[in-house]
């Protein structure tokens, strides 16, 4: 019935938006370049596996990226006496409220397992596959007339140049159902010594891997093998430290794979005719035979990327004549297809996708909202339920046992992850909160689109261990009679003392909205609610204010006078934007609010900060009745986004940064379906827009 519901829910969407019109517009922003980006690929892919391209569609002069979700890796476990294993490491022990704690962070006296953990497991860079010009030192600009695009309604990238006076023409496309790439390539040049490379390196143990990931030099640390299946396929079975994965590769016509070469992990393929076809897959098994072929691809391709842009929802500023609409369609369509390929997977992203890594390829849960949280908010609920709820159920025994060892009751959630649910060491890792209640806001926002008793069961485990641990980790303070948050804590901004913050005004509120939802579940099922969730939600500590406005902790010294406490996330803006009202206890102080976002804009350093913050901006300006000011966020200087859509780092990570594309699709989602009580009211958008604007398929937010 859920999925019956489902199908409905997809089918009306096309309308309002008609499906000639969502092409048009898609289409307009296809991207074209006529030379490689240094910083980023164009990339082919399917949320669990992408492949990242050079100008040529391949890696030649570029080493991109293959990477999947499944690819991970370990360095072997330390040797020093007493750090020679995962259970070796003991953690660090801090005063919390009269009690040692035992906290997930680097121990000194631990130094090297700590560090291990720290960096394992970490993300592969499967292979590298390039092209070959039957001479040495050939560079892209020895290559003439170079062109490329990327076809965002059918997911294809067509690529062309001229070497020697003569044509290449490349295509290439990703299986939307497995980890498969695809290549044609036509041109006589294959009869004249062009062909193909493919490369295997061995990883790094950098924090940040950008734009390229992995050594193609250290040879002797990993083996490959080659193994000739038929005359028209092979697999390469590569090993590292333990790990083994192999390439499958067939192809079409006369032709060879041969090597590696002296000293390498390179391998050749060279063709005997004028155009010729690879499918190349990736898995954890050897397979003898292909699993696929290139022409279904091609049609899987076309027909995953078509239903994409036609079902689900969308937004057509194609007739605003305001010359911004331009720039905020273009994110908003790019955002669309970069997400899908590389956060639509079956764990939460990290937050460079698949296109290189950061923090060793590791995914964060505290960004998990701002990374999925828009598959929900645009009516694409198949790639939200990817990873959730199942990552939550995946991740409850060890956040159970972390709570445990803790001395909580409940789950106590990560927040640097790999799929086995550990959290890496760290010292804001340990000590950050605000990803706590996430689950809570997923279930709520699934509940909003398919109400009924099986969403409550796939959820209530989950919700139900998550409070349990909210409720347990609020101190009763016996002096001011209120339950304090921390210490010792981070917030999320991470840069306050944990040892002296208590009481973030967003987490907090956020503290609130979680035991609200999970009160509510419980209603709804007709089941008890625990006294301990409604002692702790109703005797929460009040928000912080500073100066009439609210600040980032209770106490905070010079909240809106130093550059100190005015800098990284301004989260205070989250309680009345990305969070709704209060649905219990006292209400928000509106002229506090409207104050607090008059002096993050006056006198925050947005240049310092990440760039989801103008994500949660711009939804503080459309409650407060601000479209406007929303727009100049999604467009400020600092929240940028390259040729190909990608969301640019900044000074402090590294390019793409994934949470800020989806910061952008969940506040325009906002402005497009508004929100709870804006119903029948204008102000979404710029006045001068809101009759031109076209939008379909948004449901309001809370």
């Amino acid at each position: 019935m859920r999925f019956l519901s489902l199908l409905l829910a997809l089918t009306s969407l096309a309308e309002g938006v008609s499906l000639p019109q969502r092409r048009k517009v898609v289409q307009s922003f296809n991207v074209r370049r006529n030379q490689s980006s240094d910083s980023t690929p164009l990339q082919v892919g399917n949320g669990n596996f992408a492949f990242g391209a050079d100008v040529t569609g391949l890696q030649t002069f570029k080493p991109y990226a293959i990477m999947s979700t499944w690819g991970w890796h370990n360095f072997s476990l330390p040797t020093t006496p007493g750090q020679t294993s995962v259970e070796d490491y003991t953690g660090m022990q801090m005063w919390t409220h009269g009690r040692l704690v035992t906290y997930e962070m680097p121990n000194p006296a631990e130094n090297d397992i700590s560090t291990w953990l720290i960096q394992n497991p970490n993300r592969l860079n499967l292979a590298n596959v390039g092209f070959t010009f039957g001479q040495q030192n050939v560079t892209e600009d020895d290559l003439q007339q170079k062109s490329q695009e990327l076809d965002l309604w059918s997911g294809r990238l067509s690529s062309s140049f001229v070497y020697n006076g003569s044509s290449v023409q490349v295509e290439t496309w990703a299986d939307p159902g497995s980890d498969t790439v695809a290549v044609n390539v036509q041109s006589k040049l294959l009869t004249q010594g062009l062909g193909l490379f493919f490369d295997f390196p061995y990883p790094d143990t950098e924090k940040f891997n950008a734009p390229f990931v992995g050594h193609f030099n250290l040879t002797s640390k990993h083996s490959t093998v080659l193994e000739q299946l038929s005359p028209n396929t092979a697999r390469i079975k590569h090993s590292l430290d333990g790990a083994t994965y192999f390439t499958h590769v067939a192809w079409t016509g006369r032709g060879r794979i041969d090597g590696p070469a002296a000293g390498t992990h390179r391998y050749s393929f060279a063709a005997s005719q004028s155009n010729v076809q690879l499918v190349i897959s990736f898995s954890l098994a050897a397979y003898d035979q292909p699993t696929t072929t290139y022409s279904r691809v091609v049609s899987a391709s076309r027909n995953w990327w078509k239903s994409f842009w036609t079902t689900g929802a969308f937004i057509d500023l194609s007739a605003v004549q305001d010359p911004r609409a331009k720039d905020l369609q273009r994110r908003i369509i790019l955002s669309q297809y970069l997400t899908a390929v590389n956060s639509a997977s079956s764990y939460p992203p990290q937050e460079s996708g698949l296109v290189n890594n950061g923090w060793y390829g590791k995914f964060h849960l505290e960004m998990a909202l701002w990374h999925l949280l828009p598959f929900a908010r645009w009516n694409r609920f198949p790639l939200l339920w990817r990873s959730l709820p199942s990552t939550y159920h995946q991740f409850l025994p060890t956040s159970l046992a972390r709570a445990r060892m803790q001395g909580y009751a409940g789950a106590r959630w990560g927040k640097m992850s790999d799929p086995s649910g550990r959290s890496a060491p760290g010292d804001i890792n340990a000590l950050l909160i605000w990803q706590q209640p996430h689950p809570m806001y997923f279930a709520e926002t699934e509940y909003r689109a398919f109400p009924g008793a099986a969403t409550l069961a796939r959820w209530d485990a989950v919700l139900t261990a998550t409070a349990d641990f909210m409720a347990s980790y609020a101190f009763w303070n016996a002096s001011t009679r209120v339950y304090d948050l921390g210490p010792p804590m981070y917030p999320v901004s991470e840069n306050t003392d944990p040892n002296a913050t208590v009481n973030p005004t967003f987490e907090l509120a956020y503290w609130r909205f979680g035991l609200d939802v999970a009160v509510r579940w419980k209603t709804r099922q007709g089941k008890p609610v625990p006294r301990a969730w409604l002692a702790v939600r109703d005797g929460l500590a009040p928000l912080p204010m500073a100066d009439g406005a609210y600040a980032v902790y209770e106490g905070i010294p010079g909240m809106w006078t130093s550059n100190a406490t005015t800098n990284d996330h301004p989260a205070m803006a989250g309680i009345f934007g990305l969070l709704p009202p209060p649905a219990s206890g006292p209400p928000l102080d509106m002229a506090a609010v409207k104050k607090t976002a008059a002096l993050i804009k006056e006198l925050w350093a947005l240049d310092y900060s990440y760039g989801w913050d103008f994500g949660m901006l711009a939804m503080n300006s459309l409650r407060l009745g601000d479209p406007e000011q929303a727009v100049e966020y999604l467009l400020h200087p600092i929240f940028q986004f390259d040729d190909a859509g990608y969301p640019v780092g900044g000074s402090r990570v590294p390019t793409p940064y994934f949470p800020n594309s989806a910061s952008l699709l969940i506040a325009t989602a906002m402005m497009a379906g508004g929100w709870d009580g804006s119903e029948g009211k204008t102000g979404h958008w710029p006045k001068s827009w809101e009759k031109d604007v076209q939008v379909a398929g948004f449901e309001p937010a809370m």
